[in-house]
């Protein structure tokens, strides 16, 4: 549902340009295929395997997949209508080099797109997704792919990740303008937007 809402606003047009940063296996590739499959998408993922799932699930479209890192990306300057990032801005190491690579690729008027999980702005939501994360989720992670360490970096990853003012005040410093951010599920999940100027 996430996905859904941030590619409903991104609102990919017939001839853009898109890429699609730490895309995993593709879901928003898909989500932007049902909205227009004639966007040309690059996919960058650091992970071979995640890329090859990502092909595995991709079967149409105009679409690239390149295994590269978003602290250095191997594209041209100004080449891309939209960037768009969805749950992996937190894992990389140098946000402030991968947010300058994106103001670099995007063309004059691009868009960055960054969705990624959050702080709730409620004290009750807090408390209670703050037991979520560091006690549901991974007993579930122990159950059902019997690695509890790994979703225990997803809870640290979370709570390391920059607050939302200061993601926004590291945007403008990269050169992005009118950045905003977007809360869902009370912040939860936010969605920060930026354009080039």
């Amino acid at each position: 549902l996430w996905k859904k809402i941030f590619i409903d606003l991104v609102n990919p047009l017939n001839d853009d340009i898109i890429i699609d940063v730490g895309s995993g296996s593709g879901d928003l590739v898909l989500e932007i295929q049902k909205k227009n499959l004639n966007a040309n998408i690059d996919i960058v993922d650091l992970n071979e395997k995640m890329l090859n799932e990502g092909k595995k699930r991709i079967k149409k479209g105009n679409v690239n997949f390149y295994k590269q890192n978003a602290e250095n990306l191997g594209f041209a300057n100004n080449y891309y209508d939209k960037y768009v990032i969805a749950f992996c801005l937190r894992n990389i190491t140098d946000i402030d080099q991968s947010l300058r690579e994106a103001f670099r690729i995007l063309k004059p008027g691009g868009q960055y797109y960054c969705l990624e999980f959050s702080q709730p702005n409620s004290f009750f939501i807090s408390d209670v997704y703050s037991y979520y994360k560091s006690n549901i989720i991974p007993t579930f992670g122990k159950i059902f792919s019997n690695n509890r360490d790994a979703y225990n970096y997803l809870n640290e990853s979370i709570d390391m990740f920059p607050k939302k003012e200061e993601l926004k005040k590291r945007m403008e410093s990269a050169g992005f303008i009118s950045v905003k951010f977007i809360d869902l599920f009370d912040g939860i999940v936010s969605i920060h937007t930026g354009f080039k100027y």
